[in-house]
């Protein structure tokens, strides 16, 4: 069962809701369920279901109200001496799931393990807890549990601080802060994060907005910790940047083995290869899968945790997923840098080596590069450090890196029959194994020595400890197929997979082969609940103990790729359409909330599944990965309409985050698809979309090649005109300010034929800010000043920002300083409403260089500071570069 109470009260049994009764009889369930596994008297179960006015003949009432909730819930509920007690393991109801995941987080030493936890305590929650119960006393506890709840989001929000997560959390915080203005631990949270986001005068100015309401409504100062925390932000005290520092030491390792049999001399050669400062790769004997690479990696690294101090780093690089592509280095190193602590991640390939090498360097921290593909994949993953450890894992030999790296290779043989033994004994207990020594063998002969399947086997023996031995070795021998390509000696293992899904019911099977075929490298409980049709939390537990999933982290489920290849030959791949249509809705409607000017695709979208930005970047920093994976099978499958649709719901995030080579990705596969089909109007989209990227990446050759095509599509002037806007964009950041003015003309011109006012607006900003830069300020006044005219005094539009800096830097160069400071501040402030930090950075820039004219340099050092924060945050490494050399 699945009993829910964060939310509406509810039973769930085998993904299908339970009837429970009217509202009265789920307050008695409630209170059983508060107080699972505890004898509750009946006075008890009367006082709290009708507090002070209990019905006549209330005791009759309540036990016909526990008759029915018995007839329903017949293993759960029991009559005991005293009272009733109902009977539930402690996974199966959310509130103690809840505490248990709180108090593990609150017990963590790890800032990130508590990040985590932290976060999945939160996440079972779905609205107001006990929802619609009114009983005093439920009513009572909704509230401290609503109580609760804020203390543990303040917690997480903590932990994500202590991860370095601050520049996320900001959108969130800022909603926080309106609900909760008197909340100090809060406030103190948000100017810290705004501090770190390199926004001092915000930190400060917070501070005196908290202060205030504090004194004019409660009388009363702030405490002296966020008074500490004021003074520290006045003084840029380094310590508050330290608080960062749990950030950079990563502990990515999965969980150890639970049972580890064997491989002593495999330990002994990784130890000593280690001791020699050897990069060492563990390739398996005939390249099969299955055979424990992980398994001995994982157990070796956890055993010497304490070699490496400053922490691990794991990715599983999927060079054989049977329905994913190998994961590029680049991907890899954006993880690595990411998690070493990074303030900005560039595009590059060799900068992100570069950078990665840098960050690792001199520091004692283990590499473990899992299920290779190539040489090729792993040589740019390798630190150049000597303290550095690291483990790859392939079912190729590698033979380049032991070339030209020095590696050590351990091969890995299949398990002998002594260690299969005892492996499969550690399972399932000596008694069990010794009482059919005979049929222990043929069994251990079909696994033939490989663990995942011996676990496997073991697994469907654990499931059913009634089942004879010796029927499940008569079932292996029944199956004659294998899965060829992967398959060690003579074992069969179709046969082991087959049998351990023998146990499962149909809904689990139906699960089981489409999670084989669904694209990504992971899936959460969502996403597979719309694989299926239906609620997939105790199906997806039924696989978990069937130890054909496992959960890489809570709620998203990850399959062995051995195991994925068998289930994929069960699945139809038709119903993974519907998990990518699933992934389509759910990121257009996201797309929807962070950018509600676009322009309405035709695509239909989920009722509205987040609360604001902030989940929305939440939900695609998970799952975007597998979003492009649903691209992939679509075009893969010929499912051309979707490939485009997808990109453009992507797009946004993707812009945001800065991840220009998972834009260019997504976008030259929408555009191949858009040419599929023949659909000129979305090839011009993905050209323009692509230059606009190409532009931003400083490949412009590619930007100027992508955007001529995109006007050669067009036939909309409307169109036509955003396309001339990105060339000037392009020509101009090439310093061909000549040829950029012809293109911001052209858009003008264009514009001023049809009713688009701020676009017009937009186009003669542009061609004023071009004209400046040659040096005609008095035209680019006018058409500057008459674009701020179009926008309206005080406008909020994006463009509205843009014309005041463009005025700023008119009057600057015009040679009044003292006017051009009123101009750009009032920029500033616009840019930082709207949220337009990559165009607030280059004001603040502009303000220091207006500052250092006026002779202002204390003023003119701290917006450039600023500046260079927020540069850092977005990757801008050379305009930091630029400005820290300024300062």
């Amino acid at each position: 069962m699945d009993f829910r109470l964060l939310g509406p009260v509810e039973a769930w049994r085998a993904g299908r809701l339970v009837d429970v009764g009217h509202a009265r009889q789920k307050c008695v369930l409630a209170v059983l369920l508060v107080e699972a596994n505890k004898v509750v008297s009946a006075d008890q179960l009367m006082d709290r279901v009708w507090g002070e006015r209990p019905p006549q003949r209330g005791r009759d009432t309540l036990y016909s109200y526990l008759s029915r909730l018995r007839r329903v819930l017949p293993a759960n509920i029991s009559r005991r001496s005293g009272g009733y007690v109902l009977a539930v393991e402690q996974d199966e109801v959310d509130l103690h799931v809840y505490r248990d995941l709180v108090a593990r987080a609150r017990a963590a030493g790890d800032p990130e393990q508590a990040r985590v936890l932290f976060a999945a305590a939160l996440d079972l929650w779905r609205g107001e807890a006990l929802a619609t119960l009114d009983t005093p006393w439920l009513v009572d506890v909704r509230r401290e549990l609503q109580d609760d709840r804020w203390a543990v989001q303040l917690d997480h929000i903590d932990a994500v601080l202590d991860c370095g997560g601050h520049t996320g959390l900001l959108p969130a915080l800022a909603g926080f802060v309106e609900q909760h203005p008197h909340d100090e631990r809060l406030a103190g949270q948000y100017m810290l994060a705004l501090y770190r986001c390199g926004r001092q005068a915000d930190a400060l100015d917070h501070y005196q907005r908290t202060r205030t309401g504090l004194v004019e409504e409660l009388g009363t100062e702030p405490s002296p910790p966020l008074q500490r925390l004021y003074q520290e932000i006045v003084a840029n005290d380094p310590r508050l940047s330290g608080r960062v520092a749990a950030h950079s030491v990563p502990r990515q390792l999965p969980a150890a083995p639970r049972s580890f049999i064997g491989r002593a001399d495999e330990l002994k050669a990784l130890s000593a290869a280690m001791d020699a400062g050897a990069t060492v790769a563990i390739s398996a004997i005939g390249g099969a899968g299955g055979i424990g690479k992980t398994w001995l990696a994982l157990h070796w690294a956890h055993q010497h945790l304490d070699r490496f101090p400053d922490g691990q780093l794991f990715v599983n690089l999927r060079g054989f997923d049977p329905s994913n592509e190998p994961m590029s280095p680049a991907v890899a190193l954006r993880g690595f840098v990411e998690a070493l602590g990074a303030d900005s991640v560039p595009m590059d390939l060799d900068a992100l080596a570069a950078l990665y090498r840098s960050l690792i360097n001199d520091r004692k921290v283990l590499v473990v590069l899992d299920n290779a593909r190539d040489s090729n994949q792993v040589t740019p993953l390798l630190p150049g450090s000597p303290s550095c450890g690291v483990l790859i894992t392939s079912r190729r030999r590698l033979a380049g890196l032991v070339t030209t790296h020095g590696a050590q290779s351990v091969s890995l043989d299949t398990l002998d029959l002594d260690s299969s033994k005892q492996l499969l004994g550690a399972r399932l207990g000596s008694e069990r194994i010794s009482a059919e020594p005979a049929e222990v063998a043929d069994i251990l002969r079909h696994c033939a020595g490989l663990p995942l399947a011996v676990g496997m086997v073991a697994a469907r023996a654990t499931l059913s400890p009634d089942l004879p031995l010796a029927l499940l070795a008569h079932e292996l021998q029944d199956h004659a197929a294998r899965l060829d390509a992967l398959n060690p000696g003579e074992s069969d293992l179709r046969a082991v997979f087959s049998t351990s899904c023998q146990a499962l019911s149909s809904a689990a099977m139906t699960t089981f082969g489409l999670l084989g075929l669904a694209p990504g490298p992971d899936c959460g409980l969502a996403g597979i609940s719309a694989l299926i049709g239906r609620p997939a939390g105790l199906i997806m537990r039924e696989l978990e103990d069937a130890h054909l999933v496992t959960q890489a982290v809570p709620g998203r489920y990850r399959m062995h790729d051995l195991v994925r290849l068998y289930a994929s030959e069960l699945g139809d791949p038709l119903a993974v359409d519907r998990l990518v249509d699933f992934y389509l809705r759910t990121a257009y409607a996201g797309d929807r909330l962070l950018a509600p000017q676009r322009d309405v695709m035709d695509i239909p979208f989920a009722t509205q599944p987040f609360v604001d930005e902030a989940e929305v970047l939440a939900w695609f920093d998970v799952e975007h990965p597998c979003v492009m994976a649903a691209q992939q099978f679509a075009f893969g499958r010929g499912n051309y309409a979707v490939v485009p649709q997808l990109a453009w719901a992507m797009d946004n995030y993707l812009w945001r985050r800065g991840r220009w080579l998972d834009q260019l990705t997504t976008w030259q596969l929408g555009l191949a698809a858009a040419e599929q089909l023949g659909d000129t109007q979305m090839c011009a989209k993905a050209h323009r979309i692509l230059g606009a990227t190409f532009t931003r990446a400083e490949q412009f050759a590619d930007a100027v090649s992508h955007l001529t095509q995109a006007l050669t599509l067009v036939t909309e002037p409307l169109e036509q005109a955003g396309v001339q806007n990105y060339l000037a964009e392009t020509w101009e950041r090439q310093g061909e300010l000549g040829r950029a003015l012809e293109h911001a003309e052209n858009a003008l011109r264009l514009y001023e034929t049809l009713d688009k006012p701020l676009r017009q607006a937009d186009a003669l900003n542009s061609v004023g800010f071009l004209e400046a830069r040659l040096g005609r300020y008095e035209q680019a006044r006018l058409h500057c000043e008459a674009a701020l005219s179009l926008y309206g005094n005080g406008s909020r539009y994006p463009g509205a920002p843009g014309a005041l800096d463009s005025l700023g830097y008119i009057a600057r160069h015009a040679g009044n300083p003292t006017q051009a400071l009123d101009y750009y501040k009032q920029a500033q402030t616009l840019f930082h409403d709207i949220g337009n930090t990559y165009e607030e950075a280059n004001t603040l820039a502009n303000l220091g260089d207006t500052y250092t004219t006026l002779g202002d340099h204390v003023a003119a050092r701290q917006a450039r500071r600023e500046a260079i924060a927020l540069y850092q945050a977005q990757g801008r490494t050379m305009e930091a570069e630029r400005l820290q050399r300024e300062l």
